[in-house]
Protein backbone atom coordinates (compact mmCIF):
# COMPACT_ATOMS: atom_id res chain seq x y z
CA UNK A 1 0.00 0.00 0.00
CA UNK A 2 1.04 3.77 -0.84
CA UNK A 3 0.99 6.65 1.80
CA UNK A 4 -0.26 9.64 2.33
CA UNK A 5 -3.46 10.68 3.94
CA UNK A 6 -4.15 13.83 3.35
CA UNK A 7 -3.33 13.37 -0.58
CA UNK A 8 -6.68 12.35 -2.47
CA UNK A 9 -7.33 13.11 -6.70
CA UNK A 10 -9.78 11.59 -8.87
CA UNK A 11 -8.66 8.11 -9.77
CA UNK A 12 -8.67 9.60 -13.94
CA UNK A 13 -5.90 11.63 -12.92
CA UNK A 14 -3.53 9.12 -12.68
CA UNK A 15 -2.34 9.85 -16.07
CA UNK A 16 -1.43 13.44 -15.19
CA UNK A 17 0.53 11.92 -12.38
CA UNK A 18 2.83 9.59 -15.53
CA UNK A 19 1.16 6.28 -14.99
CA UNK A 20 1.24 4.48 -18.20
CA UNK A 21 -1.58 4.01 -20.61
CA UNK A 22 -1.00 0.35 -20.41
CA UNK A 23 -1.24 0.05 -16.77
CA UNK A 24 -4.06 2.67 -16.57
CA UNK A 25 -6.46 0.11 -18.65
CA UNK A 26 -5.32 -2.91 -17.06
CA UNK A 27 -6.27 -1.34 -13.49
CA UNK A 28 -9.78 0.15 -15.22
CA UNK A 29 -10.44 -3.16 -16.78
CA UNK A 30 -9.20 -6.16 -14.62
CA UNK A 31 -13.20 -7.21 -13.34
CA UNK A 32 -14.05 -7.33 -9.76
CA UNK A 33 -11.88 -4.75 -7.63
CA UNK A 34 -11.28 -1.15 -8.53
CA UNK A 35 -8.40 0.72 -6.16
CA UNK A 36 -9.21 4.29 -5.28
CA UNK A 37 -6.42 6.57 -4.33
CA UNK A 38 -6.79 6.87 -1.14
CA UNK A 39 -8.07 4.14 0.32
CA UNK A 40 -6.87 2.71 3.56
CA UNK A 41 -4.86 -0.04 4.18
CA UNK A 42 -3.01 -1.56 7.00
CA UNK A 43 0.03 0.79 7.95
CA UNK A 44 -0.63 3.70 4.89
CA UNK A 45 -3.11 4.43 2.05
CA UNK A 46 -2.30 4.08 -1.57
CA UNK A 47 -1.34 6.93 -3.70
CA UNK A 48 0.54 5.53 -6.84
CA UNK A 49 4.16 6.45 -7.61
CA UNK A 50 4.10 8.44 -10.53
CA UNK A 51 5.34 6.46 -13.60
CA UNK A 52 8.25 8.64 -14.58
CA UNK A 53 9.43 8.78 -11.14
CA UNK A 54 9.45 5.06 -10.78
CA UNK A 55 11.97 4.94 -13.85
CA UNK A 56 14.08 7.43 -12.62
CA UNK A 57 13.93 5.05 -8.84
CA UNK A 58 15.06 2.13 -10.61
CA UNK A 59 17.75 3.77 -12.37
CA UNK A 60 19.08 6.07 -9.51
CA UNK A 61 19.72 2.04 -7.57
CA UNK A 62 20.99 0.93 -10.83
CA UNK A 63 18.79 -2.05 -10.78
CA UNK A 64 20.01 -4.28 -13.67
CA UNK A 65 19.82 -7.99 -14.81
CA UNK A 66 20.77 -10.03 -12.01
CA UNK A 67 19.41 -7.72 -8.82
CA UNK A 68 16.83 -9.08 -6.62
CA UNK A 69 14.70 -6.04 -6.36
CA UNK A 70 11.41 -6.15 -3.69
CA UNK A 71 9.10 -3.40 -3.68
CA UNK A 72 7.49 -2.96 -0.05
CA UNK A 73 4.04 -1.73 -0.42
CA UNK A 74 3.47 -3.00 -3.83
CA UNK A 75 -0.19 -1.38 -4.90
CA UNK A 76 -1.03 -2.27 -7.99
CA UNK A 77 2.17 -3.76 -8.72
CA UNK A 78 3.98 -0.99 -11.41
CA UNK A 79 7.16 -0.94 -9.61
CA UNK A 80 7.83 -4.31 -9.89
CA UNK A 81 6.50 -4.75 -13.23
CA UNK A 82 8.76 -2.25 -14.73
CA UNK A 83 12.03 -3.72 -13.23
CA UNK A 84 10.86 -7.04 -14.30
CA UNK A 85 10.66 -5.94 -17.83
CA UNK A 86 14.48 -4.56 -17.42
CA UNK A 87 15.04 -8.29 -16.49
CA UNK A 88 15.36 -8.12 -13.49
CA UNK A 89 13.56 -10.78 -10.52
CA UNK A 90 11.33 -8.56 -8.64
CA UNK A 91 8.89 -9.25 -5.35
CA UNK A 92 6.15 -6.92 -4.59
CA UNK A 93 5.18 -7.29 -0.80
CA UNK A 94 1.66 -6.23 -0.33
CA UNK A 95 -1.20 -6.62 2.68
CA UNK A 96 -3.96 -6.18 0.77
CA UNK A 97 -4.87 -9.45 -1.19
CA UNK A 98 -7.16 -7.84 -3.57
CA UNK A 99 -3.88 -5.58 -4.89
CA UNK A 100 -2.24 -8.64 -4.90
CA UNK A 101 -4.20 -9.98 -7.47
CA UNK A 102 -4.59 -6.87 -9.23
CA UNK A 103 -1.40 -6.97 -9.30
CA UNK A 104 -0.40 -10.37 -10.56
CA UNK A 105 -3.43 -9.59 -13.68
CA UNK A 106 -1.30 -6.24 -14.45
CA UNK A 107 1.85 -8.38 -14.61
CA UNK A 108 0.21 -11.35 -16.87
CA UNK A 109 -1.22 -8.33 -19.30
CA UNK A 110 2.64 -7.24 -19.48
CA UNK A 111 4.13 -10.44 -20.10
CA UNK A 112 6.49 -10.65 -17.35
CA UNK A 113 4.63 -13.33 -14.77
CA UNK A 114 8.13 -15.31 -14.80
CA UNK A 115 9.66 -12.00 -13.46
CA UNK A 116 7.23 -10.42 -11.22
CA UNK A 117 6.05 -11.71 -7.98
CA UNK A 118 3.60 -10.49 -5.26
CA UNK A 119 2.88 -11.95 -2.45
CA UNK A 120 0.42 -11.21 0.27
CA UNK A 121 2.21 -10.21 3.51
CA UNK A 122 3.16 -7.40 6.27
CA UNK A 123 6.10 -5.78 5.28
CA UNK A 124 7.60 -5.64 8.82
CA UNK A 125 7.23 -9.49 9.18
CA UNK A 126 8.86 -10.43 5.11
CA UNK A 127 12.40 -11.86 4.95
CA UNK A 128 14.93 -8.97 3.11
CA UNK A 129 17.85 -10.91 3.30
CA UNK A 130 17.64 -12.07 -0.47
CA UNK A 131 17.29 -8.41 -2.08
CA UNK A 132 19.88 -6.56 -3.39
CA UNK A 133 17.49 -3.46 -3.91
CA UNK A 134 14.40 -2.43 -2.11
CA UNK A 135 11.91 0.22 -3.08
CA UNK A 136 9.13 1.49 -0.92
CA UNK A 137 7.02 4.50 -1.01
CA UNK A 138 5.96 4.32 2.50
CA UNK A 139 5.29 7.18 5.42
CA UNK A 140 8.74 8.42 7.40
CA UNK A 141 7.50 6.57 10.66
CA UNK A 142 7.34 3.77 8.60
CA UNK A 143 10.65 4.26 7.18
CA UNK A 144 12.19 4.49 10.67
CA UNK A 145 10.59 1.37 11.84
CA UNK A 146 12.29 -0.70 8.88
CA UNK A 147 15.71 1.09 9.51
CA UNK A 148 16.89 -1.03 12.08
CA UNK A 149 16.37 -4.50 9.59
CA UNK A 150 17.35 -2.79 6.59
CA UNK A 151 20.54 -1.83 8.49
CA UNK A 152 21.53 -5.37 9.39
CA UNK A 153 21.07 -6.20 5.39
CA UNK A 154 23.86 -7.09 3.12
CA UNK A 155 26.44 -4.33 2.90
CA UNK A 156 25.95 -2.87 -0.76
CA UNK A 157 21.64 -2.91 -0.55
CA UNK A 158 20.18 -0.45 -2.08
CA UNK A 159 17.24 1.28 -0.45
CA UNK A 160 15.31 3.73 -2.74
CA UNK A 161 12.72 5.87 -1.60
CA UNK A 162 9.77 7.90 -2.99
CA UNK A 163 9.44 11.22 -0.84
CA UNK A 164 10.30 10.33 2.52
CA UNK A 165 13.30 10.23 3.71
CA UNK A 166 15.39 8.71 6.88
CA UNK A 167 15.63 11.38 9.22
CA UNK A 168 19.42 11.35 10.25
CA UNK A 169 20.56 8.46 7.95
CA UNK A 170 21.55 10.91 5.43
CA UNK A 171 20.69 10.03 1.38
CA UNK A 172 23.82 8.84 -0.73
CA UNK A 173 22.55 10.04 -3.15
CA UNK A 174 18.89 12.16 -4.70
CA UNK A 175 17.23 13.33 -7.57
CA UNK A 176 14.19 15.30 -8.36
CA UNK A 177 12.21 15.59 -11.34
CA UNK A 178 11.74 19.29 -11.61
CA UNK A 179 8.11 18.57 -14.15
CA UNK A 180 6.23 16.54 -11.93
CA UNK A 181 4.08 17.58 -8.86
CA UNK A 182 6.38 18.83 -6.15
CA UNK A 183 4.60 16.15 -3.82
CA UNK A 184 6.01 12.82 -5.33
CA UNK A 185 9.25 14.27 -7.61
CA UNK A 186 11.90 13.37 -5.79
CA UNK A 187 14.06 10.12 -4.44
CA UNK A 188 16.49 9.05 -2.67
CA UNK A 189 18.78 6.27 -2.58
CA UNK A 190 20.88 4.96 0.57
CA UNK A 191 23.54 2.15 0.32
CA UNK A 192 23.74 -0.13 3.48
CA UNK A 193 27.38 0.07 4.86
CA UNK A 194 29.44 -2.43 6.19
CA UNK A 195 30.44 -2.27 9.83
CA UNK A 196 33.69 -0.46 10.09
CA UNK A 197 33.76 0.69 13.43
CA UNK A 198 36.74 -0.03 15.73
CA UNK A 199 40.11 -0.93 16.35
CA UNK A 200 42.05 -1.26 13.05
CA UNK A 201 45.34 -2.61 13.66
CA UNK A 202 47.73 -2.31 10.57
CA UNK A 203 51.35 -3.82 9.83
CA UNK A 204 53.07 -0.35 10.83
CA UNK A 205 50.11 0.81 12.81
CA UNK A 206 46.24 1.34 13.69
CA UNK A 207 43.07 2.86 12.99
CA UNK A 208 40.71 3.79 15.10
CA UNK A 209 36.93 4.59 13.80
CA UNK A 210 33.47 5.89 14.38
CA UNK A 211 31.01 5.08 12.52
CA UNK A 212 27.52 6.75 11.96
CA UNK A 213 25.91 4.78 9.38
CA UNK A 214 27.86 5.72 6.15
CA UNK A 215 30.34 8.19 7.68
CA UNK A 216 33.56 7.47 9.10
CA UNK A 217 35.65 9.70 11.65
CA UNK A 218 38.42 8.74 14.28
CA UNK A 219 42.29 8.18 13.77
CA UNK A 220 45.53 6.83 11.76
CA UNK A 221 47.95 5.95 13.64
CA UNK A 222 51.17 5.01 10.95
CA UNK A 223 54.42 6.26 10.64
CA UNK A 224 55.30 7.18 13.77
CA UNK A 225 52.71 10.01 13.37
CA UNK A 226 48.77 10.09 14.56
CA UNK A 227 46.42 12.08 12.24
CA UNK A 228 42.54 12.84 12.47
CA UNK A 229 40.42 11.29 9.52
CA UNK A 230 38.93 14.48 8.13
CA UNK A 231 37.03 12.64 5.26
CA UNK A 232 35.68 8.55 5.92
CA UNK A 233 33.03 6.81 4.30
CA UNK A 234 31.76 3.72 3.54
CA UNK A 235 30.32 3.19 0.31
CA UNK A 236 28.56 -0.30 0.97
CA UNK A 237 31.09 -3.08 1.93
CA UNK A 238 34.03 -0.46 0.51
CA UNK A 239 35.93 2.05 2.35
CA UNK A 240 37.71 5.50 1.93
CA UNK A 241 39.97 6.85 4.63
CA UNK A 242 41.53 10.22 4.21
CA UNK A 243 43.92 12.68 6.42
CA UNK A 244 47.35 13.72 7.38
CA UNK A 245 48.25 13.29 3.06
CA UNK A 246 46.86 9.63 3.12
CA UNK A 247 44.29 8.20 0.59
CA UNK A 248 42.72 4.76 1.94
CA UNK A 249 40.88 2.93 -0.05
CA UNK A 250 39.99 -0.47 0.17
CA UNK A 251 37.09 -2.86 0.69
CA UNK A 252 35.71 -4.53 4.57
CA UNK A 253 35.18 -7.98 4.26
CA UNK A 254 34.03 -9.05 8.34
CA UNK A 255 36.53 -8.21 9.86
CA UNK A 256 39.45 -8.40 7.32
CA UNK A 257 40.27 -5.08 5.18
CA UNK A 258 42.22 -5.40 1.81
CA UNK A 259 42.90 -2.03 -0.38
CA UNK A 260 45.28 0.37 -1.24
CA UNK A 261 46.89 3.49 0.32
CA UNK A 262 48.50 6.44 -1.63
CA UNK A 263 51.09 8.65 0.26
CA UNK A 264 53.09 11.19 -1.47
CA UNK A 265 52.40 10.07 -5.10
CA UNK A 266 53.13 6.48 -3.91
CA UNK A 267 50.37 3.77 -3.71
CA UNK A 268 51.13 0.90 -1.81
CA UNK A 269 48.95 -2.37 -0.73
CA UNK A 270 47.54 -2.13 2.62
CA UNK A 271 45.48 -4.55 4.87
CA UNK A 272 44.10 -4.47 8.64
CA UNK A 273 42.01 -6.53 11.04
CA UNK A 274 39.87 -5.54 13.47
Amino acid sequence: MKPFKSFIVPFTALIALGLSSSLYSQVNNNAGYHPEVGQEGKDVVWVPTPQVLVEKMLELGKVAPGDILYDLGSGDGRTVITAAKRGVQAFGIEYNPDMVNLSKKNAEAEGVTEKANFTQADLFETDLSKATVITMFLLPQINMKLRPKILELKPGTRIVSNTFDMEDWLADDTVTIDDLSASWNTAYLWIVPAKADGTWKMSDGEINLTQTFQMLAGTIKTGGKSVAVNEGKMNGSGITLSGGGYLFAGKVEGNNIEGTVTFNGKTDKWSAKR
